[in-house]
């Protein structure tokens, strides 16, 4: 079964490095690049392009709220307009700058407040998706299973990839535990190890408070500012091929 590994990338900027992106771009399939807001710059958007190129990783828009401080996590007040702007300026930026190396953006995903915030107005997302779809109407836009942002994505005939967080913990709901709260990432080797091989097995995920749930995902994602991110990738990476599974880019899986 092919599986994409993605993880969130170039949220540095300037001299600043969040994780070895270098390193990290050699594991995983999908790459999600930040676009300036919450992370990233027009050098950063571009080495992430090239190193993109160079490993055959698949190029995705990562946009977030303008709010470097709070790394896109604090939710801002902003008009559904106004978050509409801002989400097409992101994503126009890594366009063009993809094109300009001869590359492509083949898939979207949402970062943290923005995604919350369009995740839970039905209104939003189905704006958010129109827009999206009149800009390019084959980006892959990835999803919580279940979760507004699918519903609204394949309202507008977009096609979507379900993600399974290995280094977040969720509740009975299917909901991520929030950051913060008490067990909500999960780091042990052993912990993500079982996790993983549950998933590509089973299809499920065991909850934080100890329920089974169906998982039905085909990409799995590793957030790159979590501690240890890179090793933990190459773990997620080695229970797939471990079960027979190859790693593969969300443009060769998203139906």
């Amino acid at each position: 079964m092919k599986i994409d590994l993605n993880s969130d990338m170039g949220e540095g900027f300037g001299p600043y490095r969040l994780c070895d992106d270098e390193a990290m771009m050699k594991v995983v399939s999908s790459a999600n690049i930040a676009c300036g807001f919450h992370g990233g710059d027009p050098d950063t958007m571009a080495r992430m392009v090239r190193l993109a190129k160079a490993n055959g990783v698949g190029i995705g828009a990562h946009p977030g709220l303008p709010d470097r401080a709070g790394f896109g996590r604090r939710e801002i007040p902003y008009s559904a307009d106004e978050l509409r702007q801002q989400m097409l300026y992101q994503l126009g930026a890594l366009k063009a700058i993809a094109r300009s190396e001869g590359q492509h953006v083949a898939h979207f995903s949402f970062h943290a407040a923005m995604g919350n915030m369009v995740n839970r107005d039905p209104q939003l997302a189905d704006l958010m998706m129109d827009a999206i779809r009149t800009v390019d109407p084959d980006l892959i836009v990835f999803v919580m299973p279940g979760s507004g942002i699918e519903n609204a994505a394949k309202r507008a005939k977009l096609k979507t990839l379900a993600l399974f967080l290995a280094d977040r913990a969720y509740d009975a709901q299917g909901r991520l535990v929030a950051r913060g709260q008490p067990g909500a990432l999960v780091k042990e080797e052993t912990d993500v190890r079982a996790r993983v091989r549950q998933f590509l097995h089973d299809g499920t995920v065991t909850t934080i408070d100890g329920a089974t749930i169906a998982m039905p995902a085909r990409s799995i994602l590793v957030h790159s500012d979590t501690t240890g991110s890179l090793e933990l990738a190459r773990i997620v990476r080695s229970e797939i091929e471990a079960s027979g599974g190859s790693l593969a880019p969300a443009s060769d899986i998203a139906a």
